[in-house]
């Protein structure tokens, strides 16, 4: 079972330089991912003068952070795993194949990454506000949070089938489209609704920048809960309860 080898861990490997590069290498592929993602709606919203979503927008906002999530995830994968996500490095955990101190370290990395883009970006745009998630007319916190929850759960699910799973075989190799594209078409059915985060440091980034913390319960528990559920059902169910935990690289 999972929960047997969920692991705290020691100060000695949370201090490697092995794991200090993969901090450093998730906090470059969160800050490429948000600087992309975050940017596309800056850009948006500049061009149609801070005028209403459109649908043109919200497909623009899907390409854009799935392109960016594919180059992400690829340029880290042979380091860290290319996490980008707390909510993957928290389905990691709850499936036994990263150790709780580790794991902060890249939460660490990865709030630092997504606060230093939107930093960034708000300074190279003149100053423009960085855009923050919020819920829709006629979308309670509820129902935002079940879709975070349903929507990350498919996340970090496509992220075991394709980079966890020990019989992946060459189906690693397209691993990092494949968590692209999820996303993307993820965006696509709750961009509308409640923004789609599916990802606790892309909420997080912009609401440091911007100071605005409104329903930012929402954007944690959803993805942290949809992510812990997908790594305990792979794991349980479809990855043999036996095999070794799996290297720092393998996922």
């Amino acid at each position: 079972m999972p929960i047997s080898r969920i692991a705290i861990g020691t100060t000695e490997e949370a201090t490697h330089p092995s794991a200090l590069k993969a901090a450093l290498a998730e906090f470059i592929c969160t800050f490429i991912f948000v600087f992309a993602g975050q940017g596309s709606g800056m850009a948006y919203s500049k061009m149609t003068s801070g005028g209403a979503a459109t649908p043109t927008g919200l497909i623009m906002a899907a390409l854009a952070h799935a392109f960016a999530l594919f180059v992400a995830v690829s340029v880290g994968a042979n380091i860290s795993g290319g996490h980008v996500n707390p909510a993957v490095t928290f389905g990691a955990f709850v499936g036994g194949n990263i150790t709780l101190l580790r794991g902060v370290l890249y939460w660490v990395a990865q709030l630092l990454g997504s606060t230093a883009a939107c930093l960034l970006l708000h300074f190279a745009t003149g100053g423009l506000e960085t855009g923050t998630f919020g819920l829709s007319s006629g979308v309670g916190v509820w129902e935002a949070l079940v879709l975070e929850a349903v929507m990350t759960f498919g996340l970090v699910y496509t992220v075991y089938a394709t980079a966890v799973d020990p019989r992946r075989g060459s189906l690693g190799a397209i691993a990092p489209i494949a968590i692209g594209f999820i996303v993307g078409a993820n965006i696509l059915v709750g961009g509308a609704f409640d923004g789609a985060s599916m990802n606790p440091a892309v909420s997080f980034g912009p609401a440091l920048v911007s100071w605005s913390w409104t329903h930012q319960w929402v954007y944690w528990l959803g993805p942290l809960s949809g992510g812990a559920l997908a790594g305990l059902v792979y794991e349980i169910f479809f990855i043999c309860s036996t095999h070794e935990q799996l290297a720092s690289a393998d996922y």
